[in-house]
């Protein structure tokens, strides 16, 4: 004997008796009930998958890799915003920017010949590097609590150090002596030539501290595209990889090495100081008057250390 199944459809007569309306009316109604199942699910998923995409209010997420300089906010991956730690100076309020341990390569890498080669593996313990360069501000703390000088008479400072105007500019005619003296006040160092370009360029061996793109004037002020300095961090898309800001362009730095042209060749592999002796000091970071190819990571300059220039100042940097 076969099973005799009901289905509702096929017995119109019985479903009507037994549910008080047609098999039609309830297939309508099962299915818009279905439909209506679907499109609650539907949207209750896409609103939770929609609020956990909001982006978080980078003010309120206590992310030391995210700090606003000069008015710019940087901003930082996840992976990035937990290897970069920052601490704030007690003495002038300046940021420091952890460089951790590792090697990186230093140098030009074309192989050509010059004070910029060969390219060579560099080991660096761990160490802190100022955000920014030493602004007239800060520098103006130091005058005050009579640890520094600022004796040079020029139409630049005037212009610079005593316009208020300028207090978040970076202080020019500091000579190399006047930089130790400040970073000796404020409890660090001029960095090492090694130092200053790790922190520029990071270990990927860029060419700028962006990356290899060409720099235009969204990225740094050089070239005497403005003709003059501009404030610390005005160019927040031009940091380095550790969120460093102006290592390309606005002044030249002084770093603490003597100046050899073939240093390079015989350079120790693990913290290199640079030679012992020498009649000039190194700068790094090109200024706003230096073409594009003086703002690299790798251009050296030298100059005498007693000297003074309008497109120089410099930063510190202080060990772990």
């Amino acid at each position: 004997m076969v099973e005799k199944r009901e289905f509702l459809s096929f017995q119109p007569q019985a479903n009507r008796a037994r549910f008080g309306r047609s098999p039609r009316s309830i297939t309508r109604r099962g299915v818009l009930a279905w439909l209506m199942s679907l499109m609650c699910l539907f949207c209750l998923s896409s609103c939770s998958s929609s609020s956990s995409a909001l982006p978080k209010n980078p003010f309120d997420s206590g992310n030391p890799a995210q700090t606003l300089v000069g008015g710019a906010l940087t901003k930082t991956t996840e992976k990035s915003a937990q290897e970069i730690k920052t601490q704030a100076s007690p003495v002038d309020g300046m940021i420091l920017v952890e460089i951790p341990a590792g090697e990186f390569n230093m140098g030009k890498e074309d192989g050509s010949e010059g004070d910029e080669s060969p390219r060579h593996t560099v080991y660096l313990d761990t160490y802190w590097m100022d955000q920014t360069d030493v602004t007239n501000a800060m520098y103006a703390q130091c005058v005050q609590a009579g640890q520094c000088s600022f004796d040079i008479k020029h139409a630049v400072t005037e212009i610079h150090y005593e316009n208020p105007d300028y207090a978040n500019h970076p202080v020019v005619y500091v000579t190399w002596y006047q930089a130790v003296q400040y970073c000796q006040w404020a409890g660090r160092r001029l960095p090492s030539e090694a130092e200053w370009e790790k922190a520029a360029r990071g270990t990927d061996g860029r060419t700028f501290p962006w990356g290899r793109k060409a720099v235009d004037a969204t990225l740094a002020n050089f070239n005497d595209n403005i003709g003059d300095t501009t404030p610390v961090g005005n160019y927040p898309l031009g940091a380095s990889p550790y969120g460093l800001f102006d290592m390309a362009g606005n002044v030249r730095q002084w770093v603490s090495d003597w100046f050899d042209a073939l240093f390079y060749r015989n350079s120790p592999f693990q913290n290199p100081l640079g030679p012992g002796l020498g009649d000039k000091r190194v700068l790094r970071g090109g200024s706003f008057k230096d073409p594009a190819n003086g703002v690299r990571v790798t251009t050296r300059f030298a100059h005498v250390p007693g000297s003074a220039g309008m497109n120089r100042g410099f930063r510190c940097a202080v060990s772990q």
